[in-house]
């Protein structure tokens, strides 16, 4: 192996940087596209993690010969670099599945690895540098096929162990996605770029166990073709990072005196699955809430049944609670129905101006084009 698979790697590492600082200050200017802000700065930081902090310390650590020390500590510091990225990973698949809420058991197990394999890095002869390099020169690119870290038992072991649970975790996140999620569309670039990103995993630890550098150049090429399908799925379909995680049955619009303004269900499947009992039962409870409206603080609120969420927000002043049923409440669904809101409020001023007098008669035709303020606000949801 020459000199020109060391050009090839740092010409790949530019251009991968390259796009990952561009994909980064997208994420960033177009953050609300993104669902909220956590979403997106998660996701900025998991690329620029992967693909420019731990690259370059992959880079720096197999090309340029600095002495053992600082090489092997640049390959240390990859190591941890990596598994970051991975973790924040999970948060953001975890995410996926449910906003805001981590499985304790899977990550405490994930951390406790990760704990371990900061403390064996730690230990004398975790990891050594192996090369036949003759009067090594710093800064010259060398042979890489030359360069080699081997990994004592212990420290191997865990490494190895650590990448196939995120492997599996990621694995079994993204298959439920895909079994649950309504439209293929939505899911199946999330499950197929899973499946790819498998493959560096599995390159890194087969280095590991068979100490080819072939495996170790192998593994990080995938990891940037990875990692350049997924900032291109950033870019082109950040709705996934919202879509996926949640599913809303319905919106609906109650006057103060209980006379639904107006309805729209995103589908009967889904509608359905929502108990009529229990939501009979809501609707009561509803009622008896919009009676006493007057005595209630403009805020969003919930009420939750077998199987969901009853997303409530009042606006006291224009004498109208916004009721959106959806499977999980969020903030994200707190998010979209702000806007929808003030647009609904502009849109009517005068019609709810109107209807402000209990005894008036209520004409719901008047509502009719609310359906055009909910496809602008929920399209992604349709």
């Amino acid at each position: 192996m020459d000199n020109i698979t060391s050009i090839s790697l740092i010409s790949g590492y530019v251009l991968i940087a390259s796009f990952t600082c561009f994909t980064v200050f997208h994420i960033i200017k177009n953050r609300k596209n993104y669902g909220t802000d956590l979403i997106a700065y998660l996701n900025s930081a998991r690329i620029f993690n992967e693909n420019v902090i731990y690259s370059t310390f992959f880079i720096l650590s197999i090309i340029f010969h600095f002495s053992e020390e600082i090489n092997i500590t640049l390959w240390k510091l990859s190591i941890i670099f990596g598994f970051i990225s991975l973790i924040i990973t999970a948060f953001i698949y975890s995410f996926f599945r449910e906003y805001h809420k981590i499985q304790i058991i899977p990550f405490a197990f994930i951390i406790l690895l990760f704990g371990l394999i900061i403390g064996a890095l730690f230990r004398e002869n975790s990891i050594q540098l192996k090369t036949t390099l003759l009067d090594p020169l710093p800064f010259v690119i060398p042979d890489i096929s030359l360069v080699n870290f081997q990994f004592d038992l212990f420290t191997g072991t865990i490494i190895i162990i650590t990448d196939i649970s995120l492997i599996f975790y990621l694995g079994y996140i993204s298959l439920a996605i895909l079994r649950n999620t309504k439209s293929l569309d939505d899911s199946l670039p999330l499950f197929l770029n899973t499946l790819i990103s498998a493959f560096p995993i599995i390159m890194y630890i087969l280095y590991i166990i068979m100490q080819r550098p072939l495996l170790r150049e192998l593994h990080i090429t995938l990891l940037w073709i990875a990692s350049c399908t997924m900032n291109i799925m950033l870019i082109k379909k950040p709705e996934i990072f919202f879509v996926l995680p949640n599913k809303i049955f319905s919106i609906n619009i109650y006057h103060k005196s209980g006379i639904l303004l107006y309805s729209y269900n995103f589908g009967e499947d889904h509608h359905q699955k929502i108990d009529s009992i229990i939501w009979g039962n809501v609707l009561i409870g509803l009622n008896h809430i919009l009676g006493e409206f007057i005595d209630v603080k403009d805020k969003i609120d919930v009420i939750k049944t077998k199987n969901s969420d009853v997303v409530v927000k009042y606006e006291i002043e224009a004498g109208y609670a916004l009721i959106v049923i959806t499977n999980k409440k969020n903030k994200i669904i707190e998010k979209l129905m702000e806007p929808f809101s003030e647009e609904f409020k502009n849109k009517y001023k005068k019609e709810l101006n109107d209807i402000r007098d209990l005894n008036r008669i209520i004409d719901v035709s008047d509502f009719i084009d609310t359906k055009e303020i909910i496809k602008y606000h929920f399209h992604l949801y349709l």
